[in-house]
């Protein structure tokens, strides 16, 4: 005959089992959000190991465990990227009929120019692009980059560029002047000149940046 605490043996072990599922899932969170942090903060010059344990509060040892160390953190981050872009520059038009190429990019235009203004982790990035000539920064790069084409693809449809327009270079130049406008503001409040201290700042130069993609796109 078994014995009598056999019955209880399962359902005691099941919970412990889903207990330690549920533990590594926040743990490999924790890691993460304190990379993030720690990257936003002080950049590559203090991103190590001990650090990213010490701000999630864990054993060094499950960065390695979770992640393979900093390489695989960096990847996972740059995954991570490709979800940014998902969450901040989601794939609708926000009730903004997209009958024209323009049309498409005033929308991502305006979606970006929010979105960088919202995250000091991604401005860190796009800062270190033209300062620091790192394998760990162009992979964040990249990503990001990946990101955005993939949300112009998934968007256009069958709308085209005017003819004769060279949409990649004409879009790389927006791309960086919203980087730029959104890099100087976060340093002195300014750029060129143009004050970018408050909503009614930020409301004319979104009104210039419309005018210069219309000025190509139509």
């Amino acid at each position: 005959m078994a014995p009598a605490n056999a019955a209880v043996k399962i359902p005691l072990e099941m919970p412990v089992v889903e207990k330690r599922v549920r533990n590594r899932a926040a743990t490999e969170q924790a890691i993460l959000d304190a990379a993030k942090r720690l990257l936003a903060e002080e950049g590559f010059q203090n991103f190590g190991i001990n650090a990213v344990a010490r701000g999630a509060g864990c054993d060094k040892q499950l960065i390695y465990r979770y992640y393979g160390g900093l390489d695989g953190l960096v990847e996972a981050i740059g995954t991570d990227l490709g979800s940014w872009v998902t969450d901040r520059i989601p794939d609708d038009t926000g009730g903004m009929f997209l009958l024209t190429y323009g049309d498409l990019m005033e929308r991502l235009s305006m979606l970006f120019l929010d979105a960088l203004r919202a995250d000091p982790l991604m401005r860190r990035i796009v800062a270190w692009e033209v300062s620091e000539n790192s394998e760990q920064v162009r992979r964040l790069s990249e990503a990001r980059s990946k990101a955005l084409a993939g949300w112009i693809e998934r968007m256009r449809g069958s709308l085209m560029p005017p003819k004769g327009v060279d949409a990649q270079a004409v879009n790389a130049m927006i791309f960086a002047a919203i980087q730029h406008i959104v890099l100087a503001a976060a340093v002195s409040d300014q750029c060129a000149g143009l004050a970018l201290k408050n909503g009614k700042d930020w409301e004319k130069a979104a009104t210039a940046l419309k005018r210069i993609v219309r000025g190509v796109y139509g």
